[in-house]
């Protein structure tokens, strides 16, 4: 079958022929890949920034954000059957230790991560597990949802955190309104009757922004944060969402940020650097996100079906997955791009 692989970071990924993946445990799924969502996270990868934290081996294929049909089942599943339409969540996981059993998958302390730490899903098959397919109706088209399995999870589960926080009349602030953030703006309109900010250098991501409820579009310009402060009468937002985390976005993210208020950081690729005084003093918060529940992605595939939530993609072929990996790097990209086999 055909994967994207990495054969060493800093080299761009080769579309190759690989030996198709097997059933070994009864609990095991191969999902036919028909739509895989391109990540930041992928190009965070070619650079090399997780290679201590994954320490995978390589050459491996590249790819987390997974929809398709089932192609084969082990012995013990009895959720799904071959032919079943489903969204993929990002690891595989135990389901036995305490993280598992309390609902807190994603720190499950024996799983894998497809696409992070062993072969994803751009490639024709995907192994997986039982424990990680969401079954969707039959007429969803994979490719349709695909970025909902990692973007959309990610963006849902700091929201859904954040939540608890923006009661009617609070601020959101929205940094970044792209692949992930389209999603978090989303979220937000669907759990809260918070007002959301949304601030990004992108006119066309603006626009794409009040689409879907956006109550403020801010431009990037150098200015914003002063207009952030103005919308909130010189207080900040009780909320900042961070779909950026690198360069300027994360201390201007820091200055519009209220007294007391929660930074949840969700993209990644710069340095935090907040003097402890400061955090202190104005008694704020930093929150990190990783991928999201299995309930979670659940929940989200429930806001997507009743038209809540809906994603914003431009597909590529397999073969084309250089060409997307440079339209994301280069900023061409709005939404999210998905490769399909």
């Amino acid at each position: 079958m055909k994967a994207v692989r990495l054969h060493a970071y800093g080299d761009a990924p080769v579309v190759e022929e690989v030996a198709e993946p097997r059933i070994d445990s009864p609990t095991d799924v191969i999902v036919k890949i028909e739509g895989a969502g391109l990540c930041r996270t992928d190009l965070h990868i070619v650079e090399g920034q997780w290679k201590e934290k994954s320490r995978v081996k390589l050459p491996y294929t590249l790819g987390h954000e997974n929809a398709g049909r089932v192609a084969a089942v082990g012995s013990a599943v009895e959720s799904v059957a071959p032919g079943d339409v489903v969204i993929v969540h990002p690891l595989v996981t135990c389901g036995y230790c305490r993280a598992c059993r309390a609902g807190d998958d994603m720190h499950c302390s024996s799983s894998s991560f497809p696409g992070i730490d062993v072969d994803g899903g751009f490639a024709e098959l995907l192994k997986t597990s039982a424990r990680a397919v969401v079954k969707l109706e039959p007429t969803v088209l994979p490719q349709d949802v695909a970025a909902l399995a990692d973007a959309g999870l990610t963006a849902y589960h700091a929201v859904k955190k954040a939540a608890r926080l923006l009661f009617p009349g609070a601020y959101a602030l929205v940094i970044g309104a792209g692949g992930l953030g389209h999603i978090g703006i989303q979220s937000l309109k669907a759990l809260t009757a918070a007002q959301v900010i949304v601030v990004d250098s992108s006119v066309e991501a603006l626009e794409m922004a009040r689409s879907f409820g956006a109550d403020y579009t801010i431009l990037a310009d150098g200015l914003h944060v002063a207009k952030v402060l103005e919308v909130t009468e010189g207080l900040g937002c009780e909320v900042v969402l961070d779909f950026v985390g690198e360069g300027s976005a994360l201390p201007d993210g820091v200055a519009m940020l209220r007294r007391a208020g929660s930074y949840f950081i969700i993209g990644y690729g710069g340095q935090l650097e907040v003097p402890a005084i400061d955090i202190i003093s104005a008694e704020i918060n930093f929150v990190g996100n990783l991928v999201g529940t299995y309930n979670d992605l659940a929940e989200l595939m429930t806001l997507a079906r009743e038209g809540k939530v809906e994603l914003r993609t431009r597909t590529y072929p397999l073969d084309a997955a250089l060409d997307a990996i440079a339209d994301l790097d280069e900023g061409r990209l709005h939404g999210r791009g998905i490769l399909v086999p």
